[in-house]
């Protein structure tokens, strides 16, 4: 039977103050994740959808904090959210996947919220779907 070797954290610390997620392997590799990152990146299928072309585009996640990490048998960890978000389970391998590939999926997930208009900030105009903006009910005659 073959074993494939993936590296494994040797030490995961939560920054509060400076929202990242600091996340050392035992291949020395090392890496600080930021909260807002990981959250829009979640591998839930809540924003990975069930297939390709599914992903929900996450808006207003600036200010996202992780209240709670728990480990999940010898493979994952499962972040808490301060927006109530807690249903992604991070494997190491999405970690380092994450941590070796930061700068472009952070490029990608700005080009994706300026192609549809939205915005990083939480509660702002443009992330309200229109549906909301215009009160719901139709105006009597």
């Amino acid at each position: 039977m073959e074993t494939t070797n993936i590296p494994t954290p040797t030490r995961i610390v939560v920054h509060q103050k400076s929202k990242v997620l600091e996340i050392e392997f035992d291949t020395g590799a090392c890496f600080n994740l930021p909260f807002e990152l990981l959250r829009v990146y979640s591998p839930s299928a809540e924003v990975r959808g069930h297939g390709p072309g599914q992903e929900t585009l996450q808006v207003g996640k600036k200010e996202v904090t992780i209240n709670n990490l728990e480990p999940v048998g010898m493979y994952a960890i499962k972040p808490f959210f301060s927006d109530g978000h807690d249903s992604g389970l991070f494997s190491w391998q999405y970690l380092l996947w994450m941590g070796e590939n930061q700068e472009g999926l952070w490029e990608d997930y700005l080009e994706r919220m300026k192609a549809a208009g939205a915005s990083r900030e939480p509660n702002a105009p443009e992330n309200i779907p229109f549906e909301q903006k215009k009160g719901g009910a139709c105006a009597s005659h």
